[in-house]
């Protein structure tokens, strides 16, 4: 294992000049010789710090519009010299190439330039290649060679930078490591980018995400979790514990839910185990509470609830009494976020407008499925009524809303609503007949009235029982997507007991 390397040299080249200052004041305190090139030598200058120009060690000038200035064997070899191989020493003294002990870049920023146009040639231009090449060329090189390849990484390099100007072995490996990170994930943007601009399917998936948090644990204690993405970026953290894994999948379910209801009239959820228990839409955001509530009062303990709208006082005052994991919501009065705040433990997010992935992946057996988001959310227009019987209006408002939680609820699932609320739900059952079943009698329990109510099922029924057995139980319409062999087994059973339904054409399973 080498020893400590002293710094002695350093080439840098960034794009970004933020938090570059305490570096070259550094460096230059040590009396580091500095190569350097266009913007960042002139930056480096302006400090009053001396520079070297890459152009005369070199001796040729940055050409093709400053498509290449370092990709030169007197700056690549200065790097990838092994400085204990004696053949490296001679050669290196032999075309008067000096050692290059550090390496600092910032690349073109790529990926924000194609969040900021859609120009192909300005995005084009961003693509680094001599930033990339030289965070390679010193990431390999570790033993001898330190790579800043970010600004992120700035920091760290001063904090481990000692008086000496030395660095560890184990320094410069870590560094090495956030050199290849950086540069795998500007491929991977790069590579996202040609995807969309070419019309053959390319069936490779790259998935490069930059931050990532260690979870108090995985699904259960004994297995480790961490969660990759920037949760800062979806929600503002306004009280409470951090979010465990569990919880971060049943916040995601509930996010995902209440897309449905964005735009709709106050509309309040609670999820459990990744499925609503209760959801209803009301005049306001109290009421829709309390109607969600109602739902299942048992199973609301310890949930995750969330709103389409500003939770007020009146409302915080009752959701207050109830023990809740997380309550999610895009805003918060004063008063409302005082009373929720009381309880030290509760999170409280506040959602910010976020557009989400619209692929899902998943690992299985020795690989990953991608497919694309379930975006698609059936209208009124979309309704094809299959029976004499037709729903009333208040009955397709009924039938739409249910349709909305089906999609969002483990399959087999059965939905069983009433005015615009979640009276019971069969959930991630192996048959219809069980998941219908299971949604009535836990209705029952909680005194819904089911006369009058809608059922929505996820996919259609193999046979008639499903309407049957709603039909005794007083429901009134029906949402499935049809397609089965025996539809018309179902319709004719709707036909001869006043039954109304409606196909959509659409499945909604959830696995």
């Amino acid at each position: 294992m080498s020893k400590n390397k002293q710094i002695k040299s350093a080439l840098i080249s960034v794009f970004n000049k933020t938090g570059l200052e305490p570096i070259i004041a550094k460096l230059d305190a040590l009396n580091v010789t500095i190569y350097s090139t266009g913007g960042t030598q002139e930056f480096i200058e302006k400090l009053g710090v001396s520079v070297k120009r890459v152009e005369d060690l070199t001796s040729y000038p940055s050409i093709l519009g400053g498509r290449v200035k370092t990709l030169h064997p007197k700056v690549f070899g200065g790097i990838l010299n092994r400085r204990n191989i004696q053949e490296d020493q001679t050669q290196i003294a032999e075309y008067e190439i000096p050692s290059l002990d550090l390496v600092i870049v910032d690349l073109y920023p790529f990926e924000e330039t194609v969040k900021a146009t859609s120009d192909l040639d300005t995005i084009i231009e961003k693509i680094d290649i001599g930033g990339i090449s030289l965070i390679r060329a010193a990431a390999k090189n570790y033993e001898d060679v330190v790579v800043i390849p970010s600004q992120v990484q700035y920091e760290k390099f001063l904090n481990v930078l000692t008086d000496l100007g030395t660095t560890s072995y184990e320094e410069r490996m870590s560094f090495a490591r956030d050199a290849f990170n950086v540069s795998s994930h500007y491929d991977a943007q790069i590579h996202a980018y040609f995807t969309t601009l070419t019309q053959d399917k390319d069936l490779a998936l790259k998935v490069s995400l930059q931050k990532g948090e260690v979870l108090r644990y995985g699904e259960n204690p004994h297995q480790e979790g961490v969660f990759y993405g920037d949760l800062n970026a979806v929600f503002d953290k306004l009280n409470g514990k951090e979010l465990s894994y569990n919880n971060l999948l049943d916040v995601d379910a509930a996010v995902q839910l209440m897309q449905e209801f964005k735009n709709d009239e106050p509309t309040f959820a609670i999820l459990k185990h990744n499925n609503a228990c209760g959801i209803a839409t009301r005049p306001t955001i109290k009421e829709a509470f309390e109607g969600a509530l109602a739902g299942d009062p048992v199973s609301a303990f310890g949930g995750i609830l969330i709103s389409n709208k500003t939770i007020d006082e009146e409302t915080a005052e009752i959701m207050n009494s109830l023990f809740c994991e997380v309550v999610i919501a895009p805003a918060y009065n004063p008063r409302a976020l005082e009373i929720l705040q009381s309880k030290k433990n509760r999170i409280i997010l506040k959602q910010k407008e976020v557009s989400f992935p619209k692929k899902q992946i998943r690992t299985i057996l020795n690989g990953i499925l991608e497919q694309d988001r379930d975006f698609k959310s059936e209208t009124k227009t979309e309704l094809n009524t299959s029976t004499i019987t037709t729903p009333t209006e208040s009955e397709i408002e009924d039938l739409l809303f249910a349709n909305k939680l089906v999609k969002h609820t483990k399959s087999n699932t059965i939905i069983l609503a009433k005015n615009k609320q979640l009276l019971a739900s069969g959930t991630g059952q192996t048959s219809r007949v069980d998941a219908l079943n299971q949604a009535i009698h836990k209705a029952n329990t909680f005194n819904f009235d089911l006369k009058g109510s809608v059922m929505a099922s996820d996919a259609f029924f193999p046979f008639p029982d499903c309407v049957e057995i709603a039909k005794n139980a007083g429901i009134s319409a029906v949402i499935q997507p049809g397609g089965s062999i025996k539809d018309d087994l179902s319709i004719a059973y709707c036909n001869d007991n006043q039954l109304s339904m409606v196909m959509t054409g659409v499945r909604h399973f959830k696995h």
